[in-house]
């Protein structure tokens, strides 16, 4: 990356213009958008150069926008401390690693979210990425109250499973059956059952940074030698859970090469997420993909793509389409089921054929193909299968990271940021990041702060540098060249 542009403090083009701009107080969201100058994206951001300075950095010019009160966000999540474990359903809701208390959410449509307080939100976390629509698309809606008419839950087979099935297998090139559960964690425990069951052996390779739900297997600390045993990384984890798991490095085929030697015909799996969205925003090396798929074949071990993220999101056919590598077994969740609650594992029929009832290997689930997620699921599939859908999705989280990079270049922040698909991410550090151990070394105070102020202006991103962000069909050009204008009036001020 080319060493960061510095400016002087006081004198960027923000400052110096707002000089001359009465400050609109009294609105409750304000952006001139007239005075914006924004120009065209810079270059593409690839792997191989994560890590880029635009040689045109925009000119912006804005009032000062004022910023959101959460008078009543503040007073329910008051409320929902003493009635949950702090006061939320999942952790990262929080906002403990970036400070303040969280937003309530009252309603979502399209791009925006709105509070409980009134306040309006670009939202780019879309429930954490099953919104690649937007939010509560009128089709997918529509379509979920028809088969609600008929019930909720069957707890009995039903064609929509068949029509879902039919639609995962078209389009994910290692699937040939597929199973439904009702969220990413309960695919993931299953996955791992699986591929033990099929291998007859039980140790299996994760990377660090990668996260795969919260089952007991995968709750593993990330080490920092190149090859770490697994140790538990939450209380209530025993050793005994996790001794057959192994940590590898990101990025690094040495790392994988040296636990397969040292173990081996003892490795069931190689998992991984082919595009890290748990430890922030990490891409693969195209190569580093290859050769798994090469280890694990060598090794008789199965290679599985955990794209409980990825999944529809990246391409239709996921990441293995994206990258072209086609891996054994293959987890999924989020985007099939429309933004209700699902899962899936799937892969080659030989293996998959060893789920019961089918074979010996046992995984149920009361509300598994839910009539409900099954028709959200393929409204959201049937719109996804349009032409041009990934390249407009790739194309404006290229516009929204360029635009933000520009910003923090701009007011002397060092930056670096990509894209894969509709999925993007950026991290306050000069990188290039390719993994968890290089993620670490991001900002974390600055980012908490970003956030904060970037929450306080109507932008809602995840809260948490170790997340990615989510781009939808619903965002527009206004939608992202506003955001980039409070980014850069936030950026002039941290």
């Amino acid at each position: 990356m080319a060493d960061l542009k510095s400016v002087p403090p006081g004198r960027n083009a923000t400052d110096v213009l707002s000089s001359f701009v009465h400050p609109i107080t009294t609105m409750k969201f304000t952006i001139a958008a007239s005075l914006l100058a924004l120009g065209t994206a810079s270059a593409f951001v690839t792997p191989q150069a994560y890590g880029r300075t635009s040689d045109v950095v925009r000119s912006m010019a804005a009032t000062e926008t004022p910023v959101y009160t959460f008078e009543k966000s503040e007073e329910i999540f008051a409320e929902a401390q003493t009635l949950m474990p702090g006061g939320v359903s999942s952790p990262v809701r929080a906002f403990k690693s970036v400070g303040g208390n969280p937003v309530v959410f009252d309603k979502v449509k399209g791009a925006y979210a709105w509070d409980v307080d009134g306040n309006k939100y670009i939202d780019y976390v879309g429930t954490w990425g099953p919104a690649i629509l937007g939010h509560a698309d009128d089709d997918v809606l529509a379509a979920v109250r028809a088969t609600m008419e008929k019930g909720t839950s069957f707890g009995a087979p039903c064609p929509l499973e068949n029509e879902l099935a039919k639609m995962v297998i078209d389009a994910v090139p290692s699937v040939e059956m597929v199973r439904f559960t009702n969220s990413g964690t309960e695919a993931c425990m299953g996955m791992i059952r699986l591929v033990r069951a099929f291998t007859d052996r039980e140790k299996v390779i994760k990377f660090e940074g990668c996260y795969h739900g919260h089952a007991d297997s995968f709750l593993v600390q990330a080490g920092s030698g190149v090859a770490t045993l697994g140790l538990p990384d939450s209380p209530g984890v025993p050793a005994s859970a996790t001794k057959a798991t192994y940590c590898a490095e990101y990025n690094n085929l040495e790392s994988v090469k040296a636990i397969l030697e040292d173990n081996k015909d003892e490795i069931a799996a190689i998992i991984l997420e082919p595009v890290v969205g748990n430890s922030g925003f990490i891409k693969p090396d195209k190569a580093f993909l290859e050769g798994l798929r090469e280890l694990a074949t060598d090794n008789g071990a199965l290679l599985v793509f955990d794209e409980v993220m990825t999944g529809f999101r990246v391409a239709y056919g996921g990441a293995q389409e994206y990258f072209g590598v086609t891996p054994d077994v293959t987890t999924m969740g989020k985007v099939i089921g429309g933004g209700l609650p699902v899962g899936a594992y799937g892969g080659r029929k030989d293996i998959m054929e060893m789920v019961a009832p089918a074979g010996p290997m046992y995984q149920a689930g009361t509300l598994s193909g839910n009539p409900l997620a099954m028709t959200a699921g393929i409204e959201t599939m049937k719109k996804l299968k349009e032409d041009g859908v990934y390249e407009e999705l790739e194309r404006k989280a290229q516009k929204l990271v360029d635009g933000i990079c520009d910003a923090a270049e701009k007011h002397g922040h060092a930056i670096c940021g990509g894209t894969a698909g509709g999925m993007f991410g950026w991290y306050f550090t000069e990188g290039p990041v390719k993994n968890f151990q290089e993620a670490t070394k991001a900002d974390g105070e600055k980012f908490g702060k970003w956030h904060r102020m970037m929450l306080e202006r109507g932008v809602y991103l995840a809260p948490s540098m170790y997340e990615a962000g989510f781009m939808s069909l619903s965002h527009t050009d206004e939608d992202i060249e506003k955001t980039i204008a409070i980014a850069d009036e936030v950026l002039s001020k941290l």
